[in-house]
C-alpha cells in the first residue's frame, strides 16, 4: 500500500514542476517585454508626427514617417499573435495536465481512504494497550510502540500531502483562468492594432497619390536630400582623418589612418568591442528616422537614400549621450548640420552630430550615459534629430548592430 502511494506522489510532484515550469517559459516574458516596447515605439512616432504636422511642409517625410509607423504596427502585431498562440499552447498543455493531476490526485484519496478503514477495523478489534501489553519482551514492545508512532506520522503525512496538492491544483486552475483572460486581451488589443494599421494605411495611400501626381518634383527633392546627406558624411570622414593624423602626431606616430593606440586605450577598444549588441542609445528617447545604408523610398522605389550613420527623431530640447567611456577627440560644426561632437574609445569613434550647445570640450573624459549637448530642432520642420554615425578608424559602421535593439 505504501508504495503505491509514493508512486502516486512522485507522479504528482513531477507533473506539478512541469506545469509550473511550462506557465514561466522565458519566451513568453520575452514576447511581453517586446510588445511594450513596439507599443512605445508606435506612441513616440505617433507623437512626434502629431507635434510635426503643424509645421511639417514635405509630403516626402509625411509619408516616410507613415511608413515608419506602419512597419512598427505590422511588427506589434505580429509579435501580439505569437503572445496568443503561445497562450492557446500552453492552456491546452495545461489543461491536459490539469485533468491528469485531478486523476491522480483521486487515486490518492481512495488509497488513503482505505488506509483509514484498516487503520479503524484493526482499532476495534484491538487496542494500542492491548497491542502493547501482548508483546513477548520488552524490545518487542518498544519496537511495537516505534512502529504505531510511524504509522501515526505517515498517516498525518499522507492528509498534508492531499492537502497541500488539493490547494496546488485550485491555484493552477486560478493561473488558468488568467492565462484565458490574458489570452481574450491580446485578441481585443490586436483588433484595434489591425483597424488602426488599416487608417494608417488609407492616410498613406493618400499621400502617395499626391506624390506619383508629382513624381519628378519629389524625385528632385530626393537627390537634393541625398546630396546634403552626401556633403555631411564627406565632411565628418574628413574630420576623422584630420582627427587621427593630428592624434598621431601629438603621440609621435606618423600613421595617417588608424590611431596609434596605447596599451590602455587596446584594453578600452577591447572592452569596447566586447559590449558589441549591448550599447545603450544615445538619446534617452527617440526613433530611428533614416536607418544606416542604403534603402529604397517606400514610394518612388527607383530611388534610393544612403546614410553613414543613422538619424534619431526625439523631444525637442534633447541631449546626446555618450554610449560609452572615452576621450572627447573633437568638437567641430558641420556645414549644414550643426556642430559635431567626437567621443574615442579606443580605435572605435561615436559621433553625436546636430548639436546647438555643447557640454564638454577636448579632450574631455566622458562616462557611458554623460550629456554631451542639446540637439538641434529644425525651425521648418519641428524635429529634432540627432545624426549619429560610429566608425573603427575610418571605416564605417552599421550602429544598428552596436546599440541594443536600435
Amino acid at each position: 500500500m505504501s508504495f503505491k502511494l509514493i508512486r502516486y506522489c512522485g507522479m504528482i510532484l513531477a507533473l506539478l514542476v512541469v506545469v509550473e515550469g511550462f506557465s514561466q517559459t522565458p519566451r513568453r516574458e520575452e514576447l511581453e517585454k517586446r510588445r511594450l516596447e513596439l507599443q512605445q515605439e508606435i506612441r513616440r512616432i505617433n507623437d512626434l508626427r502629431t507635434s510635426n504636422l503643424q509645421r511639417q511642409r514635405s509630403v516626402l517625410s509625411e509619408v516616410e514617417e507613415l511608413d515608419r509607423q506602419i512597419r512598427s504596427t505590422e511588427n506589434l502585431i505580429r509579435v501580439t499573435n505569437q503572445q496568443a498562440n503561445l497562450l492557446t499552447r500552453e492552456i491546452a498543455a495545461n489543461e491536459k495536465k490539469i485533468a491528469s493531476l485531478e486523476e491522480e490526485l483521486e487515486k490518492l484519496k481512495e488509497d488513503y481512504g482505505k488506509m483509514i478503514q484498516k487503520s479503524y477495523r484493526s482499532k476495534s478489534q484491538q487496542s494500542r494497550i492491548m497491542f502493547l501489553l501482548s508483546s513477548e519482551s520488552f524490545l518487542q514492545a518498544y519496537k511495537r510502540l516505534q512502529y504505531m508512532k510511524q504509522y501515526a506520522n505517515y498517516r498525518k503525512q499522507q492528509g498534508d500531502d492531499i492537502k497541500a496538492r488539493t490547494e496546488e491544483l485550485e491555484r493552477l486552475n486560478v493561473n488558468l483562468e488568467e492565462q484565458r483572460k490574458q489570452k481574450d486581451r491580446l485578441i481585443v488589443e490586436n483588433r484595434e492594432t489591425r483597424r488602426k494599421l488599416e487608417r494608417a494605411k488609407a492616410d498613406q495611400q493618400g499621400l502617395i497619390a499626391t506624390i506619383r501626381s508629382k513624381e519628378s518634383q519629389y524625385a528632385a527633392e530626393l537627390r537634393q536630400k541625398q546630396q546634403e546627406i552626401d556633403a555631411v558624411d564627406n565632411e565628418i570622414e574628413r574630420i576623422i582623418a584630420e582627427a587621427i593624423a593630428k592624434t598621431n602626431r601629438e603621440s609621435g606616430s606618423t600613421s595617417r589612418s588608424t590611431f596609434e593606440l596605447t596599451p590602455a586605450a587596446k584594453a578600452l577598444a577591447a572592452d569596447f568591442q566586447s559590449n558589441k549588441g549591448k550599447l545603450p542609445w544615445p538619446v534617452k528617447t527617440g526613433v530611428v528616422s533614416m536607418r544606416f545604408g542604403e534603402q529604397r523610398h517606400p514610394v518612388l522605389r527607383h530611388l534610393t537614400i544612403n546614410s553613414n550613420g543613422v538619424r534619431i527623431d526625439t523631444d525637442e530640447g534633447g541631449k546626446a549621450r555618450a554610449i560609452f567611456g572615452g576621450v572627447v577627440s573633437e568638437v567641430q560644426a558641420v556645414k549644414g548640420a550643426g556642430k559635431a561632437v567626437m567621443v574615442r574609445h579606443g580605435d572605435f569613434i561615436s559621433i553625436y552630430n546636430n548639436l546647438q550647445d555643447i557640454s564638454v570640450r577636448r579632450g574631455d573624459e566622458v562616462s557611458i550615459g554623460e550629456e554631451l549637448g542639446t540637439i538641434a530642432t529644425n525651425k521648418s520642420s519641428g524635429k529634432t534629430t540627432l545624426h549619429f554615425l560610429l566608425y573603427k578608424n575610418t571605416q564605417k559602421l552599421n550602429p544598428e548592430q552596436w546599440i541594443y535593439r536600435m
